[in-house]
Formats: C-alpha cells, structure tokens, sequence
C-alpha cells in the first residue's frame, strides 16, 4: 500500500539546477552568499551568478559539452559552488571526489565516470598525479594555482561566450556522486537536474529558510547531503552559506558565534561533541534555532542531551531533529519539519526524537516485509520504499544493480528497516542492506573485503560493522583468514588497510578465523560474525 506525504504537492520547475538555485539571490545582488568562515571572505550573490557564467563559458571554450563528465577533488570552500554551478551551467556533469580519498580510489572514480577535465586544489595534487598515472584526464585545474595548471582565476578571467545550453532537465545529469547503495562496490549515481531542483522544492514546506538565514557548511559538498541540504538549498532561498574546510570543534564553534549562525545540519559525530566536550561552554551559540541531523542514525538520547545542554547554555530555544536519506535519493525522503512547519493535522513539535520525521512533498512510501513482500501495518517493520520524483536515473553503466534497487514501478527499495506511526513519522528501526554507518560515511564491506584479499598473506576476508557505545556508530571489524604459514599480526593488518582507503573506511578491529562462513551461493554469512561478536 502506498503512503502518500501528508504534505501537499509542491511545484517543481522545469529548469537547470543553477537557473533554480541562483534565481532567488539575482533579487539581492548585494547581499553575501558565501562567505569563507575562518577568513571572512565573501562572495555576494551577484558574483556568485557572474562567477559561474564565466566557468561555464571557460569550461565550453575547452571543448566540454553537455554531459561531459568533469571531477571536483577538493574541500569546502566558497568556490566549490561556483565551480559546482559553473560545471552544471555548461551542461556538464559534476563528479564529487571525496576528499580523503587516495590514489588507489581517486583513479577508480576516474576511470568509472570517464572524467574528462579534474579540478582540484594543490594540497592534493600529490594524490592526484599518483592517480592520474593509472586514470589519465585531459587537464587539471588547480583552484589555487600550481605551476604548468590552469587555476580559478585563469577560468574566471575568460573571455569567451556565455555558455548555450538547450537543457532537459529530467533526462539531463548534473552530478554523479559515488555510493555503495545498498550493498557493493562504488557505483556512480546518476542524478539530474530535475532530481536537484525536485529535492530542494521538497525540503521547502518543512525546513523553511529565510532570507537572513545563515547556514554553517562543515559537512563536505563532495557529500550529497552537504551539496544539496547546505549548499544548494541555503542558496535557493537567498540566505548565506558559511564555509569550514573540515570539522575542528573550535573552528565550529568560533564560526557560529562569530557569524551568527541561525542552522546548522550536521552528522552524529558533531552532536555528540556538543553534548559532552567542555569546550561548547565557552561560546555564544544563542544564534542556533535549528539544528538538523542526517547521514547516520541519531541515538534519541544524544539528540536530547544536545538540545537541553544548549538551551541551558545559551537560554535559546533551538531544536535538534533528525532527517533521512540517501545519496540515490538526491538525497533527502523524510525530514522532520521546522516547529509550526508540521503537516495540515498534525500537532505542533509532534515529530518523536527518535523519528526521522515526515515523507517530503511529491513522494510516496512503502513498508515491506522483506520476507514475504508483503506490506507492513502501521506500526509494524518493513523495509522502506520510496517513490518521487528525486529518486535516481540509475547507476552509471550498471543497469543490473540499478534493477535490483528501483523496481519496475519506479520504487526504490532503500534496503532500510522502519516502522511508521499513525501520524505518518517514520523511525528507521534496523536495515536490511550491508553497509557500515561510520562518522556519516557508508562502508561497504565488500570493497574493504576486496581490498584485504589483496595482501599476500590473507586467503579470505570479511567485514562487518560492531557498534562503538558512547557514539553509536559502526566500527568497521574485519574477520581475517590467515594464508598457510602466516604470522600476520592485528597490527599488520591495521597498518596494511590505513595505507590503501581513506580514513573513515579504515579497519579498526582485525580477528584471525579459521574459515569464513558462506553459504552455498558462496556468499558471506555476516549475521554468523555478528553473532560471534
């Protein structure tokens, strides 16, 4: 049975995502719309709008056209979306790199998006001419300069034409974002404009940003939650994104107070610092009135330490809550909405801690047992299934995982277990998929897996995530079957896989098994390994 939002439909134009974005910020040319959050700079929203004319027409004068592909490998900074809308202005696909990505991972994505062009800064530039030796591109730009390289400035000092671009938008891609979906390797998402401009629209009637709003970016842009929620959506409505190139608590917290910041959407990690370290007292964070969290689970207890320490602190009356989604999803499904915000019937602050909120406009949702395959009751788990119009084109090249994930009805089956209340909350209860939830990042354990298997001294691998108390996060735990003759240590494996992932997929646990337990499909029984510890 399908659950229609309680929300009402909203309007989603037919247009590019910058024509969308940047729209409302031409109606306040003057007022600031990026601003660097340690040094202060600012870009308005007018130059915002000239600032990406010119990359787009410097991006056309290279030879790029719509739906070439060109990668962004760098933090946030004010220049991420001029780049971003600059890229996606030409008719260019945007492929977000992650930033603690190595060699070994940049060149996969690379490869597997077919990058043409890739823009970087040059505190990364050692990771990418080691990547580029396996996955050459056709130029790379150094946003900051770096010598025999185009840099921002040679882009933005163009004098070439605008960029023409006849756009369509829901066939149209925008972004392709990499994510281990519900189970596997990396696969590039396919996103559109209309997935884009959809989602924003969507978040409008709950989550209802000002004009005067100024909205905390430290969750990276590379991260559909950060480009979307943060970034585009601060954006679309005219208020001020306030960059961090990574997460410091000081840096946090001194940019809230000093900026004033009104809202902040954060992952679990950062709530969790908010509710306990020491240093939280020290500042002024009376600005907050809203603080939102995704990308992981939100223990209803931490969500409710957090609030109340920073009621007391600062005598506010700010609110934290949490929303859903996931990248495929482009990537907001449910969110809990603004107080006063809430759906025609419901009372007011009626959405639970624990909830991940309501269905956002333009989307319906099922509940099914995965067992039977038959629909859950109010109040009864299944896997949750999403329609809309912010639900993924597919996965790049890979028309079998993108059949096993949106069904032939257009619902995508999101591999997550909820239940849902009468008044239409969802609460996400458990999941069916694989992956490891660590500080917001998905793991799949089957690329850590396939990287163990890689060392010469392990015959066989498995990985599964085990819960750390305090934060509730996953710790990614490999079960490590040694080769005849080995003397490989815990450590050995530790130091072997910090070498070839990036931090977050990092092995933190290592136990030495005789066998891996499979079954007769040859597939790995990791419930037997959790139940093993």
């Amino acid at each position: 049975m399908a659950l229609a939002s309680r929300f009402p439909d909203v309007e989603i134009p037919d247009v590019s995502v910058p024509e969308f974005v940047l729209a409302a910020g031409r109606e306040k040319p003057d007022a600031p719309a990026l601003i660097d959050g340690l040094k202060g700079d600012v870009i308005t929203h007018g130059q915002l709008a000239a600032y990406v004319d010119r990359v787009a027409a410097a991006l056309h004068a290279r030879g790029l056209r719509k739906g070439d592909v060109v990668a962004m490998f760098c933090p946030n900074t004010p220049w991420y979306p001029v780049v971003f809308h600059g890229i996606a202005a030409a008719g260019c696909v945007m492929s977000p790199i992650n930033s603690l990505y190595t060699p070994d991972e940049i060149a996969f994505q690379l490869r597997d998006s077919g990058a043409k062009i890739l823009i970087t800064v040059s505190p990364f530039l050692d990771r990418v001419k080691a990547a580029i030796e396996k996955s050459p591109v056709g130029e790379i730009v150094v946003m900051d300069g770096a010598e025999g390289h185009a840099s921002l400035v040679d882009l933005l000092s163009t004098d070439a034409p605008s960029a023409q671009v006849d756009f369509h938008p829901a066939d149209d891609l925008v972004t392709l974002p990499y994510s281990s979906g519900t189970t596997g390797l990396p696969k590039g998402v396919m996103l559109t404009h209309r997935n884009l401009v959809a989602n924003v629209a969507q978040c409008r009637p709950l989550i209802q940003l000002g004009e005067d709003e100024r909205i905390i970016a430290v969750l990276p842009f590379f991260h559909i939650y950060g480009l979307t929620v943060l970034m585009n959506q601060g954006l679309a409505w005219a208020g001020a994104v306030v960059t961090l190139p990574r997460f410091d608590l000081e840096d946090f917290l001194r940019t809230i107070q000093e900026h004033k910041i009104t809202r902040a959407f954060v992952a679990p990690p950062i709530l969790l610092a908010l509710a306990k370290h020491p240093l939280v007292d020290a500042y002024d964070l009376s600005s907050l009135t809203s603080i939102l969290s995704g990308a992981a689970p939100l223990d209803e207890q931490l969500a409710l330490a957090a609030e109340n320490r920073l009621r007391k602190g600062a005598d506010s009356g700010v609110t934290v809550a949490q929303g859903y989604g996931m990248t495929e999803l482009s990537p907001v499904s449910h969110t809990t909405p603004d107080l006063g915000a809430e759906p025609p019937g419901a009372a007011r602050g009626s959405v639970p801690k624990g909830s991940v909120g309501f269905a956002v406009p333009n989307s319906e949702c099922r509940l099914v047992d995965p067992a039977t395959g038959e629909d859950a009751a109010t109040g009864e788990r299944g896997e949750l299934w999403v329609r809309g119009p912010n639900v993924m084109k597919g996965y790049l090249n890979n028309p079998e995982a993108t059949a096993e994930t949106i069904d032939a009805d257009g619902w995508l089956h999101t591999g997550d277990v909820a239940i849902v209340d009468e008044n239409g909350c969802y609460t996400v209860v458990d999941r069916v998929k694989e992956l490891i939830k660590y500080k917001g990042y998905q793991v799949a354990p089957a690329e850590l897996e396939a990287v163990l298997i890689g060392h010469p001294e392990i015959a066989d691998a498995a990985v599964i995530g085990v819960p750390e108390k305090e934060s509730g996060e996953e710790l990614p735990k490999a079960f490590v079957v040694r080769s005849p003759g080995s003397t490989l240590t815990q450590d050995d494996v530790i130091e072997y896989m910090a070498g070839k992932v990036a931090p977050h997929k990092k092995i933190r646990i290592v136990e030495f098994i005789e066998a891996v337990p499979k079954s007769a499909a040859g597939k790995i029984l990791r419930k037997e390994l959790r139940a093993a510890g």
